[in-house]
């Protein structure tokens, strides 16, 4: 696949387009909007990555412009700039997603892999398959039959491509346009020897049958797939989107594009100290207080790229320091003494971190992570045909069985990370206590989720029915289902319940933020909370609230109903009327629980209350409540908008 990268910052993009082809994209660089917009429309790209700050024409002005001229490939934001109102003018500039800079590489790969998925979804099958021949887009694993398979990065594109689009003819020229970047330039002799290189391959493996023919005059096409067949029993072909690259071709290919990407990382680590005598500079003429305007704009461009770059590049610290000083230039007002001794120090760290040799890239951020895999216990082909055709775009595998002895199987092999179980209720004996006995053999898929529940504690268990009465629900609450859904329903609503069930990984620090002008209740308060993980920033005077808010950035804020000055409902509206806190959890606190006084906090905006005197448990657990129901829904909210829901 082709992407095109718009990036001004030459070592960025130098790492990228190592990163991207080490993954088998092909791979042109734009370094300004006017040029991306060119390429954009002369040229067909898969995918565009494009940097908001780029000059000529920024990333918003050239996402718009793209789209009002009915461009329809996926565009992938690259930006320092995470706050709301920036994201939310990406995405309305007709961006599909953005990851911030500086950005874990992996996690990148990922969102390029999840906005081509959804674009193919669609028309193509997730496993690329010919007869025998079989290729996983995600590990870029090419078997045929039993046989592992080495290609060349042209050679995967090609037969990528012919597999995509099994009825297009294609002519040299379009191979040369989907597989070869700008710089470039191969004869038609080029893609012969491609296709006759890539035929051998083929051959060497045991395919006896050619799969590509000559269309005279026009170009190649795919072959229909010979009718009679070997069997395709390898499970690399079923559905197996998560599967990682076997063997040494794999570690071997992660290896070369590791290095390819390292070379980059050591051609560019002296030019960062020479861009650093820049903001130096401007360091120096502040002082001597003949800084320009147009210089201190420059110095903070700089600083912006630098916090991008330098991120790529394995250093965080320094990202964070560039991102101060951009921070510190930006704006009209002359630097003050306290502005202008800050700014030397963070060029002087900036300094010393630069002394240190770059962080190599490691294995791991290029390895893939295999997809959650979730076994689906149903003999409804069509129900279960859908769950797989939509499976990857949410970000998982799945694995059918049609009864139960193939689930108990299956189980035993691969360890899912969730079940979905379908269930025929009106068999059952609703008057059986699960506490004590044992369902019986007139329900054994009860049965069967009675024993899952006792082998697999641990592991979320979802349930199907086409009934749905209290009594179902209570039956299939005490034998240990996390969740209960009736048909019909739809792959998102089946998708949305699994990932509201999936253990979260580790996330970063709660951060709360409580205010209260009794130092004795601010006191109290984190007491109890601290000793659950959380980090508490705690306030006494409300007219120093919104610094405070801005500068903390917490996960929830604790509010008390009435203080001084400003009190609960005052500053509940003031969050409220903000796009960026509009989400954010709030809790007040009260003596008050008379019902106006109640009706005034939720009419404020507030999420819940908690009457005084507070009870320690119920306060820790309507925080961490709150948290992660929020978090959740951020999870959704991100997971829909990447398949464009």
């Amino acid at each position: 696949m082709k992407i095109l990268l718009v990036e001004d910052d030459k070592p960025t993009a130098a790492v990228l387009s190592e990163v991207l082809t080490a993954q088998h994209y092909t791979i042109d660089v734009a370094t300004d909007g006017q040029i991306g917009l060119s390429l954009a429309t002369s040229w067909n790209y898969d995918l565009i990555l494009l940097d908001l700050l780029i000059p000529k024409l920024d990333g918003i002005r050239l996402c718009r412009q793209l789209r009002s001229q009915g461009y329809q490939k996926p565009i992938l934001l690259l930006t320092i700039k995470d706050s709301p109102v920036d994201v939310v003018r990406g995405l309305d500039a007709g961006a599909d997603d953005y990851v911030t800079k500086p950005y874990d590489l992996s996690e990148l790969l990922a969102r390029i892999r999840a906005l081509l998925r959804r674009g193919e979804i669609n028309l193509v099958p997730t496993v690329l398959t010919w007869g025998n021949l079989c290729v996983n887009p995600v590990s870029a694993e090419v078997r045929y039959g039993e046989r592992s398979l080495s290609l060349s990065p042209k050679e995967y594109g090609l037969l990528g491509l012919f597999l995509r689009n099994p009825q297009r003819v294609f002519s040299r020229s379009d191979i040369i346009d989907r597989l070869w970047s700008i710089d470039a330039s191969p004869s038609e002799g080029a893609v012969t020897n491609l296709i006759k290189d890539l035929r051998q391959k083929l051959k060497s493996v045991g395919m006896t049958v050619d799969w590509l023919e000559t269309v005279y005059g026009l170009g190649y096409r795919l072959k229909p797939p010979p009718s009679h067949q070997e069997p395709a029993t390898v499970p690399f072909c079923e559905n197996n989107q998560g599967a990682q690259t076997n063997g040494q071709t794999g570690k071997g290919r992660r290896q070369k594009g590791l290095a390819s990407v390292n070379k980059v990382l050591e051609r560019y680590k002296d030019t960062f100290v020479e861009r650093v005598v820049v903001l130096e500079q401007v360091e120096q003429a502040a002082r001597s207080g003949k800084l320009s305007q147009e210089q201190r704009q420059t110095a903070a461009q700089e600083g912006h790229k630098l916090a991008g770059t330098l991120g790529s590049f394995g250093y965080e610290a320094g990202s964070k320091l560039a991102q101060a000083i951009e921070h510190l230039l930006m704006g009209n007002q002359p630097l003050a003494a306290p502005d202008l001794s800050q700014l030397a120090t963070l060029i002087t760290d900036l300094k010393q971190e630069l002394t240190q040799p770059p962080k190599p890239l490691t294995a791991q951020q290029l390895e893939l992570t295999p997809l959650p895999l979730v076994l689906v216990v149903d003999d409804e082909v069509s129900f279960t045909e859908r769950l797989k055709t939509d499976a990857f775009a949410w970000g998982f595998r799945i694995e059918v069985a049609v009864d139960l002895a193939i689930a108990k199987q299956k189980i035993a092999n691969a360890s899912p990370n969730a079940i979905l179980l379908s269930l025929s209720l009106h068999n059952i004996n609703h008057t059986i206590d699960p506490d004590t006995e044992d369902p019986g053999t007139d329900a054994d898929k009860l049965s069967l989720l009675w024993k899952f529940r006792q082998q697999w504690p641990t592991v979320p268990i979802l349930v199907v029915t086409g009934q749905d009465t209290l009594t179902d629900r209570v039956v299939v609450s005490r034998l240990g289902a996390q969740r209960f859904l009736h048909k019909p329903l739809g792959t998102a609503e089946v998708f949305e319940a699994i990932a509201q069930v999936l253990p979260k990984p580790q996330t970063a620090e709660v951060s709360v933020m409580v205010l209260d002008d009794d130092p004795v209740m601010l006191d109290a308060l984190s007491d109890l909370l601290q000793p659950w993980g959380i980090r508490v920033k705690t306030l006494h005077d409300p007219k120093l609230f919104w610094d405070v808010l801005t500068a903390t950035d917490p996960d929830l804020l604790v509010l008390d109903l009435e203080m001084p000055t400003y009190n609960g409902i005052d500053l509940c509206r003031v969050v409220r009327q903000d796009s960026k806190w509009g989400n954010l959890p709030i809790l007040v606190v009260t003596s008050h629980t008379d019902m106006e006084s109640i009706q005034q906090v939720f009419a404020a905006g507030a999420d819940d209350f908690i009457g005084k005197p507070i009870v320690g448990p119920e306060l820790v657990t309507r925080v961490i409540s709150r948290i992660d129901r929020s978090r959740l829904q951020q999870e959704l909210e991100t997971m829909k908008r990447r398949i464009g829901k």
